[in-house]
C-alpha cells in the first residue's frame, strides 16, 4: 500500500523584523545602559518614539532622544552603536532561515538606518532577497509603506507572504497590509493595546518553520511559555 504524504504549503516569501525577532538587541541595549532595568526603560522609550513618529527621522537621533528621556547620557547611545556588530542571533534563528531558504524568498523590514540595517542583516550568512529599512522607505513601521515596499521588491502579494514580528507594534502594520504574522515574543511583552493579535505568539522561533510549512492550513494560537 502506497502512503500519501501531505504536501507542504510554504508561503512565497517570509519577511522578518530584524532587531527584535532575529537578533537579541535587548541584551545589547541593557549592556549599553548599564543595567536591565535602564535598558528596558530606554528601549520602551525608543519604541514609543519610533512607532509614533511615522515619517523617518534619523534612527540614531531617536536612540539618543530615548536615552535622554530616561536619564541616560549620550555615551549610552554611542556604546550601543559601537557594539552593533556584536548583536547576537536568537537561538534557532539561523537554523530557521536555512530551513526556509530552499522554499521561500527571505526579506528584512527593519526600523533603522540603511547603514545599520545592512550591517545587522549581514550578521547572518544568508542571501536576503530584499532588505528594507525605515530610512529607505521614508517611514517607520507600523506605517504600511515599509512592508509594501518589501513585498514589491519580492514581487509577491501580501496573502502569499508571512511576517515574523519582534514587537506587537508590528501588528498594526501587518493587519493593515494583510500579512499573516508570527510574533516571536522572546521577552514576554504584553500585546500593545489596540493591536490585532498575531496568528501565532511564541517565546522562541521553534514553531516558525512548522507553521510556515503548513501555511494554508494553520489556525491562530499562542505557544505556552
Amino acid at each position: 500500500m502506497t502512503s500519501i504524504s501531505t504536501p507542504t504549503a510554504y508561503p512565497k516569501a517570509v519577511l522578518f523584523d530584524l532587531l527584535t525577532a532575529l537578533l537579541d538587541s535587548w541584551t545589547s541595549w541593557n549592556h549599553a545602559a548599564g543595567s536591565e532595568q535602564l535598558g528596558r526603560a530606554w528601549r520602551a522609550a525608543y519604541l514609543r518614539l519610533t512607532y509614533g513618529c511615522g515619517r523617518y527621522i534619523a534612527y540614531e537621533q531617536l536612540v539618543r532622544e530615548a536615552a535622554a528621556e530616561v536619564g541616560l547620557p549620550e555615551s549610552a547611545a554611542l556604546a550601543l552603536e559601537a557594539d552593533w556588530l556584536k548583536l547576537a542571533p536568537w537561538s534557532g534563528a539561523l537554523d530557521a532561515l536555512q530551513a526556509l531558504r530552499p522554499h521561500c524568498k527571505l526579506a528584512i523590514v527593519t526600523n533603522c538606518s540603511v547603514r545599520l540595517g545592512t550591517q545587522a542583516a549581514g550578521i547572518f550568512p544568508i542571501h536576503w532577497d530584499a532588505i528594507v529599512t525605515a530610512e529607505e522607505a521614508g517611514m517607520y513601521k507600523p506605517d504600511p509603506l515599509p512592508y509594501r515596499l518589501a513585498l514589491g521588491k519580492l514581487g509577491v502579494d501580501a496573502h502569499e507572504a508571512a511576517f515574523v514580528a519582534g514587537s506587537s507594534y508590528d501588528m498594526f502594520g501587518t493587519a493593515a497590509v494583510g500579512l499573516r504574522t508570527y510574533w516571536h515574543n522572546s521577552v514576554g511583552l504584553p500585546l500593545v493595546p489596540g493591536a490585532q493579535p498575531p496568528e501565532i505568539e511564541a517565546p522562541t522561533l521553534d514553531s516558525l518553520v512548522p507553521w510556515l510549512s503548513r501555511f494554508g492550513q494553520t489556525e491562530s494560537h499562542s505557544i505556552p511559555r
